[in-house]
């Protein structure tokens, strides 16, 4: 199995898995509520998880494209 691909469980864990403690709307982070800049972060986080994949998954090493 290709382990890179574990990563891919980060975003999923971290934002459905914790969501229920971060849904509050105290303490106010960068001018939003604590729940919408948790769901922000996590957008992140996922687009930085994905590009990682990306780049080191062995099996996309090649392009199709000419």
């Amino acid at each position: 199995m290709n382990y890179i691909k574990l990563l891919l469980l980060i975003p999923i864990i971290g934002f459905l898995g914790f969501l229920p403690y971060a849904n509050k709307i105290e303490p106010y982070v960068l001018g939003m509520p604590f729940l919408l800049f948790w769901v922000a972060l996590w957008m992140i986080v996922a687009s930085i998880t994905l590009f990682i994949v990306y780049r080191f998954d062995p099996e996309n090493q090649g392009s199709d494209v000419k």
